[in-house]
């Protein structure tokens, strides 16, 4: 069996799902299967994009051709008029610089919706190593954690307050403390009127 951990965040994500409630996910990562097992669970249409194997196309050369809006708008290809009821970003905002975040939120805001909720992890302390994990969902209260095949390029953790001044369409509702001065974090859509 797949290694885990307990989630103290991850049921105040589904706790305002109705029984019988369409949502539409946003899922940055691979596909696991018992993430796809937990989802078939509701009804819903789930959007898997696994920007983390397409980190070093998203670190920004000298001619930065294509620029990283139009690099994100390719690789989410997020069809239109798609509004996301939750978004899983996982770890991803620890491993993308200030303009790629704000390139993704770009591509995204667009598809967010005033009840939109977000789960993700962020460090307590900038010295916080990679945490080398895939992650996933198993139960309501319980991530998979997988490790990585590879260490992935461009690691520049941010805390709390550093992720909530670059992601501007998103706020955090609840942070906990995990163990190894990682962060999870609860976060709902912040849209302008």
């Amino acid at each position: 069996m797949t290694p885990s951990q307990s989630s103290v965040l991850l049921p105040s994500l589904f706790e305002r799902i109705e029984e019988g409630q369409r949502l539409t996910v946003l899922h940055i990562g691979s596909a696991l299967p018992e993430t796809v097992e937990f989802f078939s669970r509701y009804r819903c249409k789930l959007h898997f994009i696994d920007l983390f194997c397409d980190l070093p196309s998203l670190v920004p050369g000298d001619d930065a051709t294509p620029p990283l809006a139009q690099k994100f708008l390719e690789l989410m290809h997020i069809p239109r008029g798609t509004r996301f009821d939750l978004c899983l970003f996982w770890d991803l905002f620890n491993f993308l610089d200030r303009a790629a975040i704000a390139a993704m939120v770009g591509t995204l805001r667009p598809h967010l919706q005033d009840t939109t909720r977000a789960h993700g992890f962020a460090v307590h302390s900038l010295k916080t190593p990679p945490s080398g994990k895939v992650y996933g969902i198993r139960e309501l209260d319980e991530i998979s954690v997988r490790p990585r095949p590879a260490p992935l390029p461009g690691y520049s953790p941010r805390n709390q307050g550093q992720l909530e001044r670059v992601l501007d369409c998103f706020a955090v509702s609840r942070s906990v403390l995990l163990p190894e001065s990682r962060l999870e974090l609860l976060l709902h859509a912040k849209l302008q009127a």
